[in-house]
């Protein structure tokens, strides 16, 4: 019985030690790091020369192990592949004899690392302690100074190999339609900046905005003093000032977070903004925390603290933005919004626009984000900019990106394949009723319709349904393949001008120039085919101008005038007959002008990309009643000298066609 209870008392004993081993943390740790290292053994006394050794048996000693390669030099870092973005842009069909399409290539840069020999480091100096910061000192800290002060923050840090280059920045190289890399490298920074921050983004010729959209996103080395993040940034704005945002946001990606400047920051933030692309600018945000001031800035900083999974302080810092007044409450809400859907603080947000009354770039693009579609009353008046951002928004229905794409097409932004790509979806979507689906139909009818008359019906209602002239012309563009179907006749005299300049807005100049056997001399079909044709014999006669411009209607008879100054661009009229009929118009084509003094000189050093920097300065305005004949002539004349010949037609048949 002892013995029994003996064994007993033993076994309670060994359950006890196994519950309370159970009920302690199990260690995940490798065995090696649970127990401590063992003390080195004292090193032996060395034996008397006449003790024999002893013939205790020992354990092998382990094989030596390589010693860490620190005698080896190490090899040089292999060339990384440069980082491409392609600008996301529905590339325009170019004329059959002028530019290439838009695209990207990548370069190589190689990088290598040092190769100096190892060397033993003496003794580290003492480090004097920190101080360390009080309680009330912590609670005023924000989140990003804290992570500095623990050493958490970010940091630029990438190899060389890794880093990449900041010549050639940009997404379109010249092989692929974009301009001359070194052709800025030796011109006045100032001038080339003046041009950029002058431009307003506003231009009359939809071939003019395409031209300059390629040249601002063309890969390019910095002129003279001026840096490289400065220039891009300079050139991402006028894209988002053009309506361009997502080939900015592909340019300003072209450059490393840690290269940016404070004026390219604040360029990438309006980029990414006009795009929805609220996390985009994260990575900048955390590199650049302050370098830009505003509230827009500091949500931002919040929205990428939200998706960083910090989302409860994100909102506190939202909501204290509102609470002090630097940022309206439906900024605040739709900020809050876009950041509950990330992490775990998770938050009920209702926007309400009852209060709202007017529309600004953030606003419009935060309600796109968070799915949201400002109501008509809140965008009445607030201008085409937001069409440009909402032509482009995939978020949005398809009846209210074509809406806007009525404008947007005119203006460049969205080509004839992207906009008859967006009229198919309409058509095939059951769910769009009314207007909409009658005009994917109407398209449609004019596309596959056996009669070549109904299929001509079909676009003239397209055409004529328009609101006004840049709606019509934005359906000209929709309607420039159908239009290239059409076979030539010469029963259709009062549909061949609309017929031409359709085709000729998406660049199909040899489909329209097949209706040159059946336009009469003097008609608008005829002055837009002289100035579209890639080339021609002989001069246009002074009876031929006479004949056009009785026949034309244009206030103030601009369609001539841009005829004239088209062809004496391009030297397809005399001297003599080109100052006689501008006499007739009471115009001056030798008048000089700063502008014109230096888009001419530029021409003449044949300088294609300051050539267009400064046509684009000179084609500003919201219609071709804001373009003059004298403009135009240097702009044509320009662009005809330094290559860009394909481009100078399309311009000066496009002033004809829209004068």
């Amino acid at each position: 019985m002892k013995h029994a209870r003996l064994l007993f008392g033993a076994s309670l004993a060994l359950t006890s030690a196994l519950a309370l081993a159970q009920d302690a943390p199990e260690s995940l740790l490798p065995p090696v790091f649970d127990r401590p290292a063992p003390k080195a053994a004292p090193a032996p006394k060395a034996a008397p020369k006449a003790a024999p050794a002893p013939r205790a048996s020992r354990a092998p000693a382990p094989a030596a192990t390589r010693a860490p390669a620190a005698a080896e030099a190490p090899r040089e870092a292999p060339p990384q592949p440069r980082e491409t973005t392609t600008a996301s842009r529905p590339a325009e069909q170019q004329p059959a004899s002028g530019s290439p399409s838009s695209g990207s290539s990548g370069s190589v840069i190689s990088g290598s690392s040092s190769t100096g020999s190892p060397s033993i480091a003496g003794p580290s100096p003492a480090v004097p302690a920190a101080r360390v910061p009080t309680i009330a000192e912590l609670e005023k800290i924000s989140p990003e100074g804290l992570e500095e002060l623990l050493g958490l923050g970010p940091k630029f840090d990438m190899p060389p190999a890794a880093r990449r280059s900041m010549n050639m920045i940009g997404v379109i190289d010249e092989g692929e339609g974009g301009m001359p890399a070194a052709s800025l490298v030796g011109q006045n920074g100032s001038l080339v900046k003046a041009a950029l921050a002058g431009n307003k983004g506003d231009m009359v010729s939809r071939w003019g905005h395409i031209l300059l959209r390629r040249a601002l996103a063309s890969r390019l080395d910095a002129p003279a003093r001026l840096s490289a993040p400065d220039f891009t940034a300079l050139r991402a704005a006028l894209l988002v000032r053009m309506g361009e945002g997502e080939a900015a946001r592909s340019l300003v990606q072209d450059i490393d977070a840690g290269n940016f400047s404070p004026a390219l920051t604040q360029a990438a933030m309006d980029a990414y903004v006009s795009t929805s692309d609220f996390t985009g600018i994260c990575p900048a945000v955390s590199v650049h925390g302050d370098a830009i001031k505003g509230a827009q800035w500091d949500a931002l900083k919040a929205i990428c603290q939200a998706f960083r999974g910090d989302g409860s302080s994100a909102l506190r810092q939202l909501d204290r933005a509102y609470s002090t007044g630097k940022m309206a409450r439906i900024d605040a809400l739709l900020a809050q919004k876009y950041a509950g859907a990330a992490g775990k603080a998770r938050r009920a947000v209702t926007i309400e626009w009852d209060s709202v009354k007017d529309m600004t770039p953030w606003r419009y693009a935060m309600a796109l984000g968070v799915g949201l579609e400002p109501p008509a009353a809140v965008m009445k008046g607030a201008g085409p900019r937001y069409d440009y951002m909402a032509a482009v928004a995939p978020m949005l229905g398809l009846t209210s990106r074509a809406a806007a794409a009525d404008r947007a097409a005119a203006r460049g932004i969205l080509s004839s394949q992207a906009m008859v790509d967006l009229y198919s979806q309409i058509y095939a979507s059951d769910d769009i009723t009314g207007d909409w689906n009658k005009r994917a139909d109407l398209l449609r009818d004019a596309y596959v319709t056996g009669d070549a008359k109904a299929r001509m019906g079909a676009m003239q209602e397209l055409w004529d349904s328009a609101s006004g002239p840049q709606q019509r012309y934005s359906r000209q563009v929709l309607t420039a393949y159908a239009a290239a179907r059409m076979p030539v006749s010469g029963g259709m005299d009062s549909e061949a001008g609309d017929l031409v300049a359709s085709m000729l807005a998406a660049g199909l100049d040899e489909n329209a120039l097949r209706w040159g056997e059946v336009a009469d001399v003097g008609s608008l079909a005829w002055g837009m085919l002289v100035l579209a044709e890639p080339s021609r014999p002989e001069p246009i006669s002074s009876g031929n101008l006479g004949s056009f411009y009785s026949d034309d209607e244009s206030e103030g008879a601009r369609k001539s005038a841009f005829l004239l100054a088209g062809l004496a661009g391009l030297q397809r009229v005399s001297a003599e007959d080109a100052k006689d009929f501008a006499d007739k118009l009471e115009i001056d084509l030798n008048r000089q002008t700063r502008w014109t003094g230096l888009i001419d000189d530029a021409a003449q050093v044949n300088n294609r990309t300051l050539v267009v920097l400064l046509a684009g300065v000179g084609m500003q305005g919201d219609s071709w009643a804001k373009m003059t004949p004298l403009h135009l002539f240097h702009i044509v004349s320009a662009l005809n000298k330094v290559g860009l010949e394909a481009e100078a037609r399309m311009i000066a048949a496009e002033a004809v066609a829209r004068g």
